[in-house]
């Protein structure tokens, strides 16, 4: 897993070349799935703003802080223009994807579609891209379903019984760029202490007021396992942290 304040910064590595770097994240709020980069392209595109898809992503070099995806940078300079102050609609989704030859996302029981990893399945049988054009033209032009990570940290988490502290970090899994955890700050309420809740167990998001609202009792949330940003995530960790919430492991619903 790697930490979405960690990956700010990373350079996005072309196959012949530096695109720039991740300036931010967007994500859907149903699946809790990064979509797409916000990349800066800086000197190189006059500072202009570009959106890649995970889907691009052959590998992810921590210790160079690298993420190298499988597109030139022609295919970049030609990517339709994103407005990133303003929401991103389901026509320019399709519009981006298509420029690149990746198939869209939003329609199927995955985390990607017909898929749970982020990664270009076979190209669609004929019909299907006819069917997605004329079902996204149905869409709202301003759909806000897309979210950004940086917007999203710091909005406050409430327990069933009041607030206990806010959002801090997202942890993803770099094979299908899912947030396993929001990691919780808890300082407010428990001086230096931070926690982790899965995004399954929100209840609601209200984006106006930045508050995330989980099924969990302060206490539920106050007695759990800490989290070590210092140290790695393994499986004897998340053992721990659902069975102290009582909660069904995300690997078993996956298998």
């Amino acid at each position: 897993m790697i930490g979405v304040k960690a990956l700010l910064g990373y350079t996005l590595a072309a196959t012949d070349g530096a695109i720039g770097e991740v300036e931010d994240c967007y994500f859907d709020d149903v699946h809790w799935t990064v979509r797409y980069f916000v990349v800066d392209t800086g000197g190189w595109l006059s500072g202009r703003r570009v959106l890649i898809t995970p889907m691009a992503v052959r590998g992810v070099d921590q210790g160079g802080e690298r993420v190298i995806v499988d597109l030139t940078r022609e295919q970049v300079e030609h990517s339709p223009d994103i407005d990133t102050h303003r929401p991103v609609s389901r026509q320019h989704e399709l519009s981006l994807l298509q420029h690149y030859g990746f198939p869209t996302y939003w329609y199927g029981p995955y985390a990607w579609g017909p898929v749970m990893l982020a990664a270009p399945p076979a190209p669609a049988p004929e019909g299907v891209m006819d069917e997605v054009m004329a079902r996204s033209e149905q869409d709202s032009l301003e759909d806000a379903h897309l979210h950004s990570t940086n917007d999203t940290l710091g909005h406050e988490i409430q327990a069933r019984d009041g607030a206990i502290g806010h959002v801090d970090d997202f942890l993803l899994d770099e094979r299908s760029w899912t947030m396993r955890w929001l990691v919780v700050d808890t300082r407010n309420w428990l001086p230096g202490k931070h926690v982790l809740v899965a995004p399954e167990w929100v209840e609601s998001v209200d984006w106006t007021e930045r508050a995330v609202r989980v099924g969990l009792t302060r206490d539920q949330i106050r007695s759990a396992p800490p989290y070590d940003r210092s140290r790695p995530i393994d499986r004897d960790y998340e053992h721990r942290l659902f069975a102290h919430y009582g909660r069904p492991k995300y690997w078993d619903r996956a298998a």
